[in-house]
């Protein structure tokens, strides 16, 4: 039997002023998995700003002050929760949604052209950072043999 009596009793948590939680499925179920690491601080951040609807009012600006993200990863990964069915937005407010019956994966894009393999191909990425630091690419696979 596991002893599941807190440490601390004297500060065990309790609901106090605000309202966030977060379902024991987020984590059981997948969800916490499924997401990026920029969309799992935009999605914990809305959750803790979020009345007991899951409603939030703060502009992008302040959150991406508050997060330390820049314009464009906030609108990557807001617009990934948004098509993972976990936000909603009306372009002044968020709403954090019930969580779906399971998380909604994006589909698997092939790598077609120049720039999705710049951006999603591990080896071009490798190439591509060692000509920027001006190392030898190959000497990973060299040191292994």
């Amino acid at each position: 039997m596991v002893d599941r009596s807190p440490l601390a009793p004297e500060r065990s948590r309790k609901i106090a002023g605000g309202f966030a939680f977060i379902e024991h499925r987020f984590l059981q179920d997948g969800f916490l998995e499924s997401l990026t690491h920029h969309e799992l601080l935009l999605h914990f951040f809305l959750i803790l700003a979020a009345d007991r609807n899951g409603i939030s009012f703060y502009s992008y600006d302040r959150i991406c002050r508050l997060l330390d993200l820049c314009v464009d990863d906030y609108i990557v990964a807001r617009n990934a929760l948004i098509d993972k069915d976990l936000l909603a937005f009306d372009g002044h407010r968020f709403q954090v949604l019930s969580l779906p019956e399971k998380p909604v994966c994006p589909p698997i894009r092939l790598l077609k052209t120049q720039h999705d393999m710049m951006q999603r191909d591990p080896a071009t990425i490798h190439r591509d950072l060692c000509d920027a630091l001006g190392a030898d690419p190959d000497d990973q696979r060299k040191t292994s043999r």
